[in-house]
């Protein structure tokens, strides 16, 4: 049995097309994930499989698209890659909700941060399957647009710890 930590891209929380957090559990249950465990109205679940990451991600990006009528994209790690990616924060001494992990599927292209555009005050750097990003004027007023992103999914390190804090319990 393997502990994972879903993060799910695009979740809209409100208005047309929702998908609440009772909702993200009961799919995750009906898949026959173990111990569903949603973090705030965003999009984040902590639960046990024994399928692997392919399959999990699989299953599960399925049969949201089945309950919401769209595709939601779902990046997935393991509960030690989550608390991999925290330690690994090269912006470790930066306020917490400045500095974000932007989930990806694959590792990042070599070039991804030369072809970043917008570029003020940020800083970034590239993780395993991860870009690390600073804001240090916060992430609402940033114009940067990072391409090999754009797939990907974005949490703050406060939620990056407490996700790896809870994948830590299971």
């Amino acid at each position: 049995m393997t502990r994972y930590v879903a993060v799910l891209r695009a979740v809209n929380v409100g208005g047309t097309g929702k998908l609440t957090m009772a909702e993200l559990r009961a799919v995750c249950d009906e898949a026959g994930f173990i111990g569903a465990e949603t973090y705030i109205a965003s999009g984040n679940v902590v639960f046990d499989s024994a399928l692997s990451e392919s399959e999990v991600k699989s299953e599960l990006e399925r049969r949201l698209r089945k309950h919401a009528g769209r595709a939601i994209g779902v990046a997935l790690r393991t509960g030690a890659e989550m608390r991999a990616i925290l330690k690994a924060n090269p912006f470790a001494k930066a306020a917490p909700n400045h500095t974000y992990a932007i989930f990806l599927d694959a590792r990042p292209p070599a070039d991804a941060l030369k072809r970043a555009t917008g570029v003020k005050d940020e800083e970034m750097r590239l993780g395993k399957r991860e870009i690390y990003v600073h804001y240090p004027s916060g992430l609402g007023r940033s114009r940067l647009r990072i391409p090999a992103a754009k797939a990907g999914t974005a949490r703050n390190m406060n939620t990056v710890a407490a996700l790896a804090d809870m994948a830590s319990k299971g």
